[in-house]
């Protein structure tokens, strides 16, 4: 029976006894309000929009929060001194990143184009580990059904892609990216009409014929056009 005891007891509180737990709720409640403090210090874009090197900041706050609520050979002066480190060298790198450009760019990247004027910037696509079917997804959210609606895409150096739209009037035949008909590809053209590179997003009226190879990218993948407008 005081086996069973024991176990269930390292099961639940680990090497600690029972009066460590008032213990973890003070420290928790003092490492709540460091982090809260540290993060209004960061400003809001620390919190909204991370770059890389914030995500960095908030990893290692949390790292060092996280030791202190837990871990009683920890002390909290300790924590505090490497939020404070943390939180300065935040400034500091913060401060050179608004003075250099060239700094700016090391650590955030730059934004990139990934599509202009309604097909992929084939070149600066290959250059970001976005997948085609989660870049799809984001621009599905902002209720575009096809590229032909798209006039410009940027991937910023937040995650974040900004879209500027075709007027209603100005909108084309583009690559459909609604699931259903993207995946409907096909390499012969049976109909004359307007059919879009699967890959590179060229549109282009088509004759029928039993392949057709893309000019701009080369491959001989089709899904047939829709020039829909898009609705807000």
């Amino acid at each position: 029976m005081a086996e069973n005891y024991k176990s269930i007891k390292e099961i639940f509180l680990g090497d600690e006894d029972w009066t460590f737990i008032p213990e973890i709720m003070f420290r928790t409640f003092i490492m709540y309000l460091i982090v809260l403090i540290s993060l209004r210090i960061l400003g809001k874009r620390g919190v909204k929009q991370l770059s890389i090197f914030e995500l960095v900041v908030i990893v290692g706050l949390g790292s060092a929060a996280g030791d202190t609520m837990f871990y009683k050979e920890v002390g909290i002066l300790s924590a505090i001194v490497v939020f404070l480190i943390i939180v300065v060298a935040y400034k500091i790198t913060s401060y050179f990143v608004n003075k250099s450009k060239k700094i700016e760019i090391l650590l955030e990247g730059s934004c990139t184009c990934v599509i202009e004027h309604g097909r992929f910037a084939i070149e600066n696509f290959k250059k970001e580990t976005l997948a085609q079917d989660e870049f799809f997804a984001e621009l599905r959210l902002k209720n575009v059904s096809h590229l032909g609606q798209v006039q410009l895409a940027i991937l910023e150096t937040t995650g974040s892609i900004s879209v500027f739209y075709y007027k209603d009037e100005e909108v084309k035949y583009g690559l459909p990216i609604l699931p259903a008909l993207f995946a409907d590809k096909k390499q012969e053209i049976k109909y004359k009409d307007y059919y879009s590179c699967s890959f590179c997003g060229l549109t282009q009226l088509s004759l029928p014929t039993s392949k057709q190879i893309c000019k701009c990218c080369k491959k001989d993948k089709w899904v047939k056009s829709i020039n829909t407008l898009r609705i807000a």
